[in-house]
This record gives structure tokens, C-alpha cells and sequence, in this order.
């Protein structure tokens, strides 16, 4: 059975919207405005270079393979990016209209058996829609948030409304660069 990674820049309310300013919103690129350092570097790397895949909702996906393909950096991220198996879930789109590198698609309604099925960690981004179904369905293992110090006030929230709560355990905390907290909670 495969394990399911979100992975999410948040401002302290909760706010994953648009942190690179990739949607236009008021607030937009506002993860920007803050460096992460050598340390918040690291930890994006290391959590690429630990999944097996990435698992995308439809709108990230689309953002992503309209960026990614045309970066190279020294550290290796835009080349891991490129080159990693990615699944995106979506209703609207063909394995004919996944043409970003090692891409296809799989249907919301498979998400619980695409889990089971799959061997390794599958790395979720972005995709406020994505995250909220698979915390809805309990598909979650691990969640690791970058905490930028900001309250932005509105905006698409990392969690969503649930009937029953999430519970995770902390398993790892750290600080980087301008105050942002790196943080790592395990489903309990």
C-alpha cells in the first residue's frame, strides 16, 4: 500500500491559496515575501527526493506542467520534478491531455484503491481540492506544512470542514530561514 504525503505552504490562519502567485489572487505570491533559507531549501528537496510519484489535483497539475518543463537549477528540483512519475486527479482531462513528462490520469473515485495498489510515497502539492477529499476519505498519512509568518485573512484553507476530526501526531518541527516553521504530523 502506498503512503499518501501533503505537502503545503500555509500562513499562520491556514491559507495554501497562492502562495507563488500562479492564480492571480489579491494576496497572491505571498510566500515570496519571506526566505526560507538553505534549511526550507533542504526540506522541499529531501521530500521530493523521498517520493516515488507525485499525486496532483487538476489545477495544480496544469500549473506545474506549464512551469516546470522549461527550469533547470543547480540543486536538482526542476529535474526531479520533470522526471518523476505524476498522477493527476481529475474529472475533465484525457492520458492524452497529460502530456507533462511520465504523466497520467486517474478519477477521484479511485483514489482509495490507487492507494492500495500503489507501491511507495506519493507526494501531494498545491491541490486544495485533492487534499480536502483524501483528508475527508482518511487517505492522509503524513502531513508537512510550511508555516510562513503571515495572517493573510482570507483565502482557500489547508483543511477542510469535516464531520469528525483528523487526528496526527507531531513528529518533527524545525524553524528556517525568516521564521518558518517546518513542520511534519503523522495520522494517528
Amino acid at each position: 500500500m502506498g503512503k499518501i504525503v501533503v505537502t503545503e505552504f500555509v500562513s499562520m490562519d491556514g491559507v495554501m491559496d497562492d502562495p507563488g502567485w500562479s492564480e492571480g489572487t489579491r494576496h497572491g505570491g505571498w510566500s515570496f515575501k519571506f526566505d526560507r533559507g538553505a534549511e526550507g531549501d533542504r526540506f522541499k528537496l529531501d521530500e521530493l527526493d523521498d517520493a516515488d510519484a507525485q499525486l496532483l489535483g487538476r489545477v495544480t497539475y496544469e500549473g506545474f506542467a506549464a512551469a516546470w518543463p522549461s527550469r533547470n537549477d543547480e540543486a536538482g528540483f526542476a529535474t526531479r520534478m520533470n522526471s518523476m512519475p505524476k498522477y493527476v486527479v481529475s474529472s475533465t482531462l484525457s492520458d492524452a491531455d497529460a502530456t507533462w513528462e511520465n504523466s497520467q490520469v486517474i478519477r477521484a473515485s479511485e483514489l482509495a484503491s490507487f492507494k492500495e495498489r500503489f507501491e511507495g510515497t506519493l507526494l501531494v502539492a498545491g491541490s486544495t481540492q485533492l487534499v480536502h477529499a483524501l483528508i475527508r476519505q482518511g487517505l492522509v498519512d503524513v502531513v508537512r506544512l510550511m508555516v510562513f509568518p503571515v495572517v493573510l485573512g482570507e483565502g482557500r484553507k489547508v483543511f477542510p470542514e469535516l464531520a469528525d476530526p483528523a487526528t496526527f501526531t507531531l513528529t518533527s518541527c524545525g524553524t528556517a530561514g525568516d521564521g518558518v516553521l517546518l513542520l511534519e504530523y503523522t495520522a494517528r
